[in-house]
């Protein structure tokens, strides 16, 4: 492995990829200091105002004079917000679709509305945080011992939050948490959903009822505890309707599916220099491949994309596509402005000592994550995805919250790229994380399924890895755990975006 990358003939840096000490041979140039690993190496002479460029993009401007062979940093370049030219539709390298007679398949639940689940879980959902130790303790009675007379059923979760009382019942972030409730109950690893209120909250059940026609059935059930004579009978009854529908959640089983039906959140988190050029990449890869046998991947984080919109908008299937995308950037400047915030608020302190300097660094990396393939919908926070190939979801970058709205939009598999480490996992749709780098690979190799670090230690070319993460995705799907499943993760992860004022 050489000690550094170059990622485009038109950058004026380099990325490190080992700790390098003054006086190394970079290119033309010699490093006058300590380069930590993945960091950035200046390979000219750049001039007080003059753009940083990585990715053949600009990233930052020089804020101050700087010498080839510099440390390149947050030291010594300055953030802008970002003013582009955008263009609609002028890149629309669309990949050749696999027959639907030769298309792979996945051993998943297919659900009475045609939809198919990757996994078999019963939710308890909370329309309010007044309701949350009902639905835990409802769902906690369920252990492997309750369970075990029901193989086919992966589990009982409760999915519980903060809100739910105490806002607007109109407007931005009321329409949103009930778009994540919706969305939750109606996810298809989900064969059965019991919502518990209070019964006094703004969000009422019954409005989510009315509003998005939902009908209780032997699989789905709503209850307030006011109604119901208090928490203690709350809980009783719960557990009751639980039991009830245990025999027929089990009743699914698992039959060859298309991988048409996959809808993959495209996630990542902890990230470090190495993010856009070895993971982000190779799961951008595997995207093209689902998206080329009629999947469909949803790209989220709306603030890290920003400085790369102009590369999404080339490949929106219209121009109405592109422009909504561009209407998602104009409210994130206006919501950071108006809450006294910037743009580049990311990246993390973790983010910066891998590396990354601005969020244009940091959007340019993540938005590798979506492929190649034409942008073909663009959608709310939570809203459900109804088109094929390559989308994207308004999210915060805040992990469990984006994640919360891509499963609360249909998807029913997580991929998570991280370079600095996560323990992040998610329910009910299983959370695939791939390592940047082997180092942290290495490391956390207990909470780590794949290592695309391993195109840099290891010589696997992107394709190669590519192939690895969209079989990963088949086998998850499947039934196979991936390993933050395997550790628990996911009961403490549903975290629904809080928009608007708390009164």
């Amino acid at each position: 492995m050489s000690d550094f990358i170059r990622l485009n003939e038109a950058d004026n840096v380099v990325t490190a990829t080992a700790s390098l000490e003054a006086g190394i041979a970079i290119e033309d140039t010699v490093t006058n200091s300590l380069i930590p690993r993945n960091h950035k190496i200046a390979t000219t002479d750049i001039k007080t105002g003059e753009p940083v460029i990585k990715y053949a993009q600009i990233i930052g401007y020089a804020s101050e004079d700087i010498t080839a062979g510099s440390h390149i940093h947050t030291d010594n370049v300055a953030f802008r917000n970002t003013e582009q030219d955008y263009e609609f539709s002028t890149n629309l390298s669309a990949i050749p679709m696999v027959p639907e007679a030769e298309r792979d398949h996945f051993m998943g639940y297919r659900r009475p509305n045609g939809k198919v689940g990757t996994r078999n879980y019963i939710g308890i959902l909370t329309s309010v945080n007044c309701s949350a130790t009902a639905a835990r303790m409802i769902a906690s009675h369920f252990g492997p011992e309750e369970l075990a007379h029901y193989p086919n059923v992966d589990g009982v979760v409760a999915f519980v939050h903060g809100t739910g009382c105490g806002m607007a019942g109109q407007g931005e972030g009321f329409e949103a948490l009930q778009r994540v409730m919706w969305g939750y109950a109606r996810n298809p690893n989900h064969v059965g959903v019991i919502m518990v209120g209070l019964g006094c909250e703004m969000n009422q059940i019954d409005w989510l009822l009315e509003a998005y026609g939902l009908q209780q059935g032997p699989l789905f059930k709503t209850m307030n505890i006011q109604d119901t004579q208090g928490l203690a009978k709350t809980v009783e009854t719960g557990i009751a309707m639980v039991k009830d529908m245990l025999p027929e959640a089990n009743k699914s089983v698992r039959e060859p599916c298309p991988v048409s039906e996959l809808m993959v959140a495209l996630q990542c988190g902890g990230s470090d220099a190495l993010s856009g050029v070895t993971a982000n990449p190779a799961l951008g890869y595997a995207c093209d491949l689902l998206v080329a046998q009629g999947g469909t991947g949803v790209l989220a984080e709306t603030p890290e994309i920003y400085g790369a919109e102009h590369l999404l908008t080339r490949r929106a299937l219209t121009e109405d596509v592109g422009r909504d995308l561009i209407g998602l950037i104009h409210w994130w400047e206006d919501y950071t402005a108006r809450n006294k915030g910037s743009m580049d608020n990311n990246p993390s302190p973790g983010n910066k000592k891998g590396g990354l300097t601005t969020i244009l660094e940091k959007s340019l990396g993540a938005a590798a994550k979506g492929g190649t393939t034409p942008l073909t919908g663009v959608y709310k926070y939570a809203e459900p995805v109804t088109a094929k190939g390559f989308t994207f979801m308004d999210s915060p970058g805040y992990d469990p919250a984006s994640v919360t709205g891509q499963i609360a939009s249909g998807c029913n598999l997580v991929t998570f790229t991280t370079g600095r480490g996560s323990a992040f996992g998610s329910k009910p749709a299983p959370c695939i994380k791939i390592a940047t780098n082997t180092e942290m690979y290495n490391r956390l190799e207990p909470d780590m399924d794949i290592n695309a670090g391993a195109m840099l230690t290891h010589g696997q070319t992107l394709e190669e890895k590519g192939r690895e993460i969209y079989q990963m995705l088949i086998d998850v799907a499947s039934g196979k755990q991936s390993k933050s499943e395997a550790q628990g993760l996911g009961d403490y992860e549903f975290v629904p975006w809080q928009i608007g004022a708390t009164m």
